[in-house]
């Protein structure tokens, strides 16, 4: 299979590079320093699955220098999809079909808008990887997990074709039917988590038993639970105590991403994470002031970050 990775980052480095291992035609779009150590030495990935090296790999910043590919695994964060999407068709071959990578629930529909629902495939994914260094992916879960749909529900052979490129590459992967369902249950956890997270700056050990947080932090679930209700996602009923259960279980020193974003002045998801919860709410007339209050507190400090890089609030949102 050709596959381009639309951002070589912790995750599309990691993904790009198993899927590279396994035989397949992969180039990688990066830039600045990680960009020139990929071309200059490669890509080296140290994983607790077993380290490996790639040598030599085609990268680029340059979109229009990669071969039309069956697959884009656009794996950029919430916050560039703005500035990325528009390069995507000319990114694929006829057939070819691009896997979103992104928290949240809204990318599938961002891609969707320019390529076609016809060349889009939502995708979940569970890893904890990051750029170590340029040129070096360190990825530190036992679980590397990705879930692969299209957005009508239907569970097709291009779907479960891919989920097996994966899978082949030493992934846990599957092709779903309901991967609207799992999208949104996996937001309701990390929106949640991640808002109270940065909130508090805190692990979640300090706050997860205090009552009033406790408080906020199901008021947030249970309003993503009722935003994607009405969205026509058919949550399962007790994912509000699941997920608080999965929360209790979690180490006391555990913190969110959003919240280590926060705290090392790195742009935030935080349009996709309560700003999307809110923005959803209101077209369905949902109030969903938990969220709205995270948003308001967050967003300031995301908007320093993109001062600080020279960047600029994309207009209507991330």
């Amino acid at each position: 299979m050709r596959i381009t990775v639309f951002g070589s980052g912790g995750l599309g480095g990691y993904f790009g590079a198993l899927l590279a291992r396994a035989g397949h035609e992969v180039t990688f779009i990066a830039r600045g320093r990680h960009l020139e150590a990929m071309r200059a030495h490669g890509l080296q990935v140290k994983s607790v699955h077993g380290d490996f090296h790639l040598h030599p790999v085609r990268a680029t910043d340059r979109p229009e220098e990669a071969p039309p590919a069956d697959l884009v695994l656009y794996a950029v964060k919430t916050y560039h999809i703005p500035e990325t999407v528009g390069a995507l068709p000319r990114l694929l071959e006829p057939r070819g079909v691009v896997l979103t990578t992104q928290n949240g629930v809204e990318a599938p529909h961002q891609v969707a808008a320019v390529v076609g629902a016809e060349h889009t495939l939502a995708g979940a994914v569970w890893v904890v990887s990051q750029v170590e260094a340029p040129g070096v992916i360190r990825q530190e879960s036992a679980f590397r997990r990705v879930v692969v749909g299209e957005l009508d529900g239907r569970l097709t052979p291009r779907a479960q074709a891919i989920a097996q490129a994966f899978a082949e590459a030493g992934a846990e992967a599957e092709a779903t039917a309901e991967i609207w369902k799992v999208l949104w249950t996996k937001f309701l956890f990390i929106a949640a988590i991640g808002g109270v997270g940065s909130v508090t700056r805190l692990p979640v050990g300090a706050w997860r038993e205090v009552p009033e947080t406790r408080a906020l932090l199901e008021q947030a679930m249970r309003e993503i639970e009722a935003v994607a209700r009405a969205e026509g996602v058919d949550l399962d009923p007790d994912v509000v105590p699941r997920t608080m259960a999965f929360i209790d279980g979690l180490a006391p020193t555990a913190t969110a991403s959003m919240q280590r974003d926060v705290e090392a002045g790195r742009l935030l998801e935080i349009e996709a994470m309560s700003g999307a919860v809110v923005r959803i709410g209101q077209r369905h007339g949902i109030p969903t002031p938990a969220h709205a209050f995270i948003y308001a507190v967050l967003k300031p400090i995301h908007l320093r970050a993109l001062r600080q890089v020279g960047l600029h609030e994309p207009q209507g949102g991330g």
